[in-house]
């Protein structure tokens, strides 16, 4: 136990496309860790191309967590995450090795890290079931707008066609008159339960953009359209919370004809840059972030690993 007598946890995020997985797994080598994903979308089975999932093969024989153990048909979310998390970091304390949460959604992260309190009453649906109606027949546009006359802040942070993130918003104001994002700061502020070191890994915008461009490409070519495809054909549609990651929705408006597949490219592109854009403004809100900019480090992983680890023993973690 360290000193805190608080157990360890490490976290390594960062934005989309910037190289976490390939580090982490050498970090969890080294220090003996077991990986918790903390992507809101490789959780899901058949879904291995446009979310850029990790697969067997790559993970170095090192044990993973939360990734292929739901269908496409199911609902995960931040609730979901934070007990199947903890479940997995009691899981992995019980073999004497280190949990290393990995993933870039800040949002699940955060839940954990902090053990924020999702209790809210849920019985009257009423409001939900009419904001739900409302954006099916008006679309998420209006329900985003009226988010923003509410709380603007959390439009800096959840996108407008994540319907049930901004319905859950406006519901929470509506039901207590506190803004959804002032509550979070107000979470935030637990104190955590783990002895942790939380660390951000980032890169130069251009070369992030050029990693995400490359990466959309590459999608294309291992079959990102005979997988959403296949999706479709099992009866998967946009409205599930699985379809609307990025690359799937895209791809479904080109296989239905709504767009051309040069749209859907586009489109995909740059809204992951968008997106990357978007964690990037979460993770500097955050509290006790440890920057680790790629270039300080001439991109050499072993300068990198060597600096995470002398943070790690400093902090009594390792």
């Amino acid at each position: 136990m360290n000193r805190t007598d608080k157990p360890a946890l490490i976290v390594l995020t960062g934005p989309t496309a910037v190289g976490k997985s390939e580090l982490s797994i050498t970090l969890a080598a080294r220090i003996g860790g077991e990986i918790i994903s903390a992507d809101s979308m490789q959780v899901y089975r058949h879904m291995d191309i446009g979310s850029a999932k990790i697969m067997p093969d790559q993970m170095g024989g090192i044990p993973h967590h939360l990734i292929d153990i739901m269908e496409p048909s199911e609902e995960f979310n931040v609730v979901t995450f934070q007990k199947m998390a903890k479940n997995a970091i009691d899981d992995i304390y019980t073999r004497g090795h280190v949990p290393v949460v990995v993933g870039g959604t800040g949002f699940y992260i955060q839940a954990l890290l902090y053990d924020i309190d999702f209790t809210e009453n849920d019985e009257d649906t009423a409001l939900r079931s009419q904001l739900e109606q409302l954006a099916a027949i008006q679309g998420s546009e209006v329900l985003f707008e009226r988010l923003r006359n509410i709380d603007p802040e959390s439009c800096e942070i959840i996108h407008a066609n994540n319907v049930k993130r901004v319905i859950r918003a406006i519901e929470f104001y509506e039901k207590t008159g506190v803004k959804i994002s002032e509550h979070n700061k107000t979470q935030r502020q637990n104190v955590s339960p783990y002895n942790f070191a939380y660390f951000v890994l980032n890169d130069d915008r251009n070369k992030l953009y050029d990693r995400i461009d490359a990466r959309v490409d590459k999608m294309l070519e291992q079959g990102l359209m005979d997988e959403v495809s296949n999706l479709a054909k099992q009866g998967c549609s946009r409205e599930m919370v699985s379809m609307q990651g990025l690359g799937y929705k895209e791809i479904l408006d080109y296989l239905d004809g709504h767009i051309t597949l040069e749209e859907a490219v586009y489109l995909i592109k740059r809204d992951t840059r968008h997106f990357a854009k978007r964690q990037l403004t979460w993770f500097r809100r955050e509290r006790d972030v440890i920057w680790v900019n790629k270039p300080e480090f001439a991109y050499d992983n072993d300068r990198i690993l060597e600096y995470i680890t002398s943070v790690l023993h400093s902090k009594d973690i390792l």
